[in-house]
Protein backbone atom coordinates (compact mmCIF):
# COMPACT_ATOMS: atom_id res chain seq x y z
CA UNK A 1 0.00 0.00 0.00
CA UNK A 2 1.66 3.52 -0.82
CA UNK A 3 0.66 6.74 0.99
CA UNK A 4 1.57 10.17 -0.04
CA UNK A 5 3.73 11.17 2.69
CA UNK A 6 6.30 8.64 1.22
CA UNK A 7 5.83 10.68 -1.70
CA UNK A 8 8.46 13.97 -0.15
CA UNK A 9 12.21 13.72 1.56
CA UNK A 10 11.09 14.55 5.28
CA UNK A 11 14.23 17.11 5.40
CA UNK A 12 12.55 19.51 3.23
CA UNK A 13 10.32 22.06 4.14
CA UNK A 14 8.46 22.09 1.61
CA UNK A 15 7.77 19.46 -1.64
CA UNK A 16 6.23 19.22 -4.89
CA UNK A 17 6.18 15.52 -6.37
CA UNK A 18 3.99 14.27 -9.61
CA UNK A 19 1.71 12.51 -8.22
CA UNK A 20 -0.97 11.34 -11.47
CA UNK A 21 -1.05 12.88 -15.43
CA UNK A 22 -3.76 12.26 -17.10
CA UNK A 23 -4.54 12.93 -20.60
CA UNK A 24 -5.31 16.53 -20.16
CA UNK A 25 -4.09 17.59 -16.61
CA UNK A 26 -1.94 16.75 -13.69
CA UNK A 27 -1.88 16.29 -9.98
CA UNK A 28 0.46 17.55 -7.81
CA UNK A 29 1.41 16.15 -3.83
CA UNK A 30 2.63 18.71 -1.95
CA UNK A 31 4.32 18.67 1.31
CA UNK A 32 4.63 21.69 3.82
CA UNK A 33 6.06 21.43 7.06
CA UNK A 34 4.85 23.21 9.91
CA UNK A 35 5.69 27.36 9.77
CA UNK A 36 7.24 26.63 6.30
CA UNK A 37 6.01 28.99 3.42
CA UNK A 38 5.30 28.21 -0.19
CA UNK A 39 6.56 30.95 -1.59
CA UNK A 40 4.44 33.39 -3.87
CA UNK A 41 4.46 32.57 -7.48
CA UNK A 42 1.38 32.38 -10.18
CA UNK A 43 -0.09 29.31 -12.29
CA UNK A 44 -0.99 29.80 -16.08
CA UNK A 45 -4.04 27.94 -15.81
CA UNK A 46 -6.81 27.02 -13.32
CA UNK A 47 -6.17 24.80 -10.31
CA UNK A 48 -7.60 22.87 -7.39
CA UNK A 49 -5.72 22.86 -3.61
CA UNK A 50 -7.45 20.39 -1.61
CA UNK A 51 -5.62 19.86 1.78
CA UNK A 52 -5.66 15.95 2.46
CA UNK A 53 -4.11 16.44 5.98
CA UNK A 54 -2.74 19.22 8.05
CA UNK A 55 -3.62 23.07 8.54
CA UNK A 56 -2.45 25.77 6.09
CA UNK A 57 -3.34 29.19 5.09
CA UNK A 58 -3.91 30.25 1.44
CA UNK A 59 -3.53 34.11 0.68
CA UNK A 60 -3.52 36.12 -2.44
CA UNK A 61 -2.51 39.08 -3.84
CA UNK A 62 -6.28 40.17 -4.38
CA UNK A 63 -6.75 40.16 -0.12
CA UNK A 64 -8.72 36.54 -0.42
CA UNK A 65 -7.56 34.09 3.28
CA UNK A 66 -8.25 30.46 3.68
CA UNK A 67 -7.72 28.15 6.22
CA UNK A 68 -7.75 24.46 4.82
CA UNK A 69 -8.14 21.60 6.80
CA UNK A 70 -8.47 18.09 6.12
CA UNK A 71 -11.07 17.64 3.55
CA UNK A 72 -11.25 21.71 2.25
CA UNK A 73 -10.09 23.07 -1.13
CA UNK A 74 -9.67 26.73 -3.08
CA UNK A 75 -9.61 27.32 -6.54
CA UNK A 76 -6.91 28.78 -7.58
CA UNK A 77 -7.48 31.91 -10.56
CA UNK A 78 -5.32 32.23 -13.16
CA UNK A 79 -2.34 34.97 -13.14
CA UNK A 80 -2.89 35.61 -9.37
CA UNK A 81 -0.22 35.72 -7.14
CA UNK A 82 -0.45 33.57 -4.50
CA UNK A 83 1.20 31.64 -1.28
CA UNK A 84 0.41 29.07 1.35
CA UNK A 85 1.58 28.75 4.48
CA UNK A 86 1.88 25.77 6.64
CA UNK A 87 0.01 25.96 10.27
CA UNK A 88 1.30 22.14 11.26
CA UNK A 89 3.12 19.72 8.51
CA UNK A 90 0.32 19.21 6.31
CA UNK A 91 -0.36 17.23 3.11
CA UNK A 92 -2.04 18.70 -0.06
CA UNK A 93 -3.00 17.91 -3.71
CA UNK A 94 -2.71 20.72 -6.54
CA UNK A 95 -4.92 19.71 -9.39
CA UNK A 96 -4.91 21.32 -12.86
Amino acid sequence: MNNIKNLHKSEQAVSAQLFFRGSEGAVRALQIQQNALLKEHITQTPALLLCVVGEVVYEDEQNKQYTLQCGDYVAIEPLVKHWVKAIVDSQLLLIK
